[in-house]
């Protein structure tokens, strides 16, 4: 898979056609162009936004392309007392949370996740660290249980609250825009190449947005909050890698 960088992109749009910016004064002239040109993350969002369908899927593969290993990213264990006496039960008392600017606050067990519509999808994962790897995942589109909450017309964001802990105890969170949300791939992912997700891959429940690093894929989802705003959030910055070692907010591929 070629992954096109804001560079290459915006090197691409000088050299052709006499270069969008040199070749368009109008646009360069503008302040709100200039400030989304030159701010890193907004730009390489917005170039993917304006190149590719909301809706366009990431490359989904065959069975027999699968990785015949699947490493681990990130955590590997919470390994905190709450999380051990969850795992030893097999996570029957799990609950994922949906609230914030919804109408209907939710609650689901991992049995109601499991009893809803599923998504199967063989994907790639690309882990900012370098290494890739095929798998099937499977669970409900993130879409069916926002839908169920209902969201308040406020809502941008939508925030995942996990139970792993970073960097002194810090709680690692990560957040993704709306259009990422009602992604068709976008799911709740309860199982990794037909079996119950382990331990190291983020039991009970992690983010699969397949459209975006590894690093976006939330593990040990615990309270999904639907907010309008990023500042208030731990850092600010919309994740905890993110605030804490400047990764991008948006990590398209």
């Amino acid at each position: 898979m070629t992954i096109l960088t804001r560079r290459a992109l915006l090197g691409g749009l000088v050299a052709g056609a006499g270069g969008l910016v040199s070749g368009c004064d109008a646009l360069g002239q503008d302040e709100t162009f200039r400030s989304i040109l030159f701010k890193g993350a907004d730009w390489h969002q917005w170039t993917q936004r304006a190149l590719t369908d909301r809706n366009a899927l990431a490359r989904e593969f065959r069975p027999e392309q699968m990785s015949p290993v699947f490493r681990t990213n990130g955590t590997r264990n919470p390994n905190t007392p709450t999380y051990n006496a969850q795992a030893a039960t097999g996570f029957v008392d799990w609950r994922v949370q949906v609230d914030g600017l919804v109408a209907r606050p939710q609650s689901f067990s991992i049995a109601q996740l499991l009893s809803m519509p599923q998504r199967a999808q063989i994907t790639r994962h690309d882990c900012v660290e370098g290494w890739s790897a095929i798998g099937k995942w499977q669970g409900p589109r993130l879409a069916t249980l926002l839908d169920a909450a209902g969201l308040s017309d406020r809502a941008r964001y939508i925030v995942f609250h996990c139970a792993d802990r970073y960097a002194g105890g810090r709680p690692y969170y990560e957040s993704i825009d709306l259009v990422d949300a009602f992604h068709p791939q976008t799911i709740l992912a309860l199982g990794l190449n037909d079996q119950r997700l382990g331990v190291g891959h983020g039991a009970p429940v992690r983010l699969r947005v397949e459209r975006q690093l590894g690093y976006k894929h939330a593990k040990y989802v615990e309270r999904i909050e639907a907010v309008a705003d990023l500042a208030p959030i731990h850092g600010g910055k919309g994740g905890l890698w993110e605030d804490i070692a400047d990764y991008e907010w948006y990590a398209g591929i």
